[in-house]
């Protein structure tokens, strides 16, 4: 019988005393939910430039990885492109592991332990998202974040799905947006000459000579230590420190711990260059043959720190009744039809590649990027939001005669390899890989929508490259090292 990790049993007595009645279905997701883990693992070690891994030998019967001691690892062979949890035991030597956690804690790497404990929580905090789902069909939903919260395991690839330290099971809960909760975001007042405002803050969110600036309750209690009375209630988005006010607008807050790979604050930087990026991306929109929205920046505040500052969008909702974020696709039965998928590979190759000529690179993973649907299920047009990561290339514009925004630092570069990474690592590694589930899915989907894209140098290194995907279990074992790092997948039109 499986000994169940530190985390797993915290999580269980945690649940006894605040959901009795989800007790033994969450012990009945862990299983699944350790094998869903260490699927999204077993594919960072089989693929990413680990430095301990020495060789890697296919065979048969699976996949062999040489590590730097002597020592092999053993599992099935990796499909980099899917989503199922097809992998449920790895053999390292002698020993058989099916649990993330204790693997990586056995393979005693640098910064192993660390990584192992965060695997632990994921696996934990997968489980519980699991639980507490409705049992059968859910109706189609009608409003935005109804779709943003049927997303439930989190990042399709990342070892860290849904891994949320410092989140106790109650605050999981209560924030968590697949458990469908009610936030109270709190409404701290600033007075406005201690703020840095950018576009149209509403009148609404100010009092007098003071901006009234929404933040998340965990924020308020665990890094502003501060009691928040006034607020308003709002409802999770699939990022959970991004919420749906009762108007309909999105609020980004600043949530100083690590999701997945990143700690969500709000730069001061991305604050200062909230409003002009909204306003280039307005124009950039217009050249899009009416195929791409931009979800507009309406205000965004700080006060002078990453801790405590907010955005304020409009939602995509505005763009279409039939819209929902291409995570939530796999929810649907949409992907299941080659022929639809085919055709959502096209429209978002289409505007990717078209963007990426022009000279913007898209994060388009499947947060990001949203589809909206025809009445018939059809894809008919995307919708981009959150332009914080992006990357601009001011010779690109330039050489079609687009004016260069006021913009200055991360977002900005020339360099092609960073420019190609950002879009084909997002969109064809992540939102449509994603989508499709596996790689012969994938491949058969590319292989449909290419035919019909313009041949551009661009388009060539998508078919004739490897395909450049964010190495996330080398970045978690790695914290000395800030920025992305990069892995090459096999490429699935090769």
């Amino acid at each position: 019988m499986h000994r169940p990790s530190a985390a797993e049993a915290d999580f269980a007595e945690e649940l006894a005393v605040l959901r009795p009645d989800l007790v033994a279905r969450y012990t009945a997701e862990l299983p699944g939910a350790r094998a869903a883990v260490l699927s999204r693992l077993w594919r960072g070690l089989a693929h990413e430039p680990l430095p301990w891994v020495t060789g890697r030998e296919a065979g048969r019967e699976g996949l062999a990885l040489r590590l730097w001691d002597g020592r092999r690892l053993h599992g099935p062979h990796p499909d980099p492109f899917a989503t199922a949890a097809h992998t449920t035991v790895v053999q390292l030597d002698e020993v058989a592991h099916d649990d993330p956690a204790r693997l990586m804690s056995a393979l005693g790497v640098p910064h192993g332990a660390d990584f192992a404990a965060e695997l632990a929580d994921s696996v934990a905090s997968l489980a519980l998202s699991r639980a507490g789902q409705p049992a059968g069909p859910q109706a189609w939903p009608v409003r935005d974040w109804e779709w943003e919260q049927r997303v439930v395991d989190g990042h399709p690839y990342h070892p860290n799905c849904r891994s949320r330290p410092g989140f106790s099971v109650a605050e999981q809960l209560a924030y968590g947006p697949e458990h469908r909760p009610l936030v109270r975001l709190g409404l701290v007042p600033v007075p406005a000459d201690e703020c840095l405002v950018t576009g149209a803050w509403p009148a609404h969110l100010r009092d007098g000579e003071r901006v009234l600036l929404p933040v998340h309750p965990w924020q308020s209690e665990h890094v502003l230590k501060r009691l928040v009375t006034e607020g308003v209630e709002a409802h999770p988005l699939m990022s959970l420190r991004t919420l749906a006010l009762p108007d309909g607008q999105h609020v980004k807050t600043a949530l100083s711990t690590r999701l997945t790979s990143s700690v969500r604050d709000i730069s001061v930087y991305s604050i200062s260059m909230s409003a002009p990026l909204s306003r280039f991306a307005e124009t950039v929109g217009e050249r899009m043959d009416g195929l791409l929205h931009f979800t507009r920046t309406l205000g965004a505040v700080t006060a002078n720190s990453p801790d405590l500052a907010a955005v304020l969008r409009e939602s995509p909702q505005v763009y279409g009744e039939r819209v929902l974020p291409v995570a939530a696709l796999a929810t649907t039965e949409l992907p299941e039809s080659p022929a639809w998928l085919a055709e959502f590979a096209r429209l978002s190759l289409t505007v990717g590649l078209r963007l990426l000529e022009f000279g913007i690179a898209l994060e388009a993973h499947g947060q990001n990027l949203l589809v909206v649907l025809s009445e018939s299920g059809a894809p008919v047009r995307l919708v981009y939001r959150d332009l914080a990561d992006i990357r601009i290339s001011p010779a690109r514009l330039a050489r079609h005669g687009i004016p260069v925004p006021a913009l200055s630092g991360r977002l900005v570069t020339d360099d092609v390899t960073t420019l190609r990474r950002k879009l084909f690592g997002s969109l064809v590694a992540g939102a449509l890989a994603g989508t499709a589930g596996s790689a012969a899915a994938l491949r058969g989907a590319l292989e449909t929508a290419v035919r019909q894209l313009p041949r551009t140098p661009d388009l060539a290194a998508l078919l004739e490259q490897p395909l450049p995907a964010k190495a996330l279990t080398w970045m978690r074992l790695s914290p000395g090292t800030p920025g992305d790092r990069w892995t090459q997948l096999p490429n699935p039109l090769a």
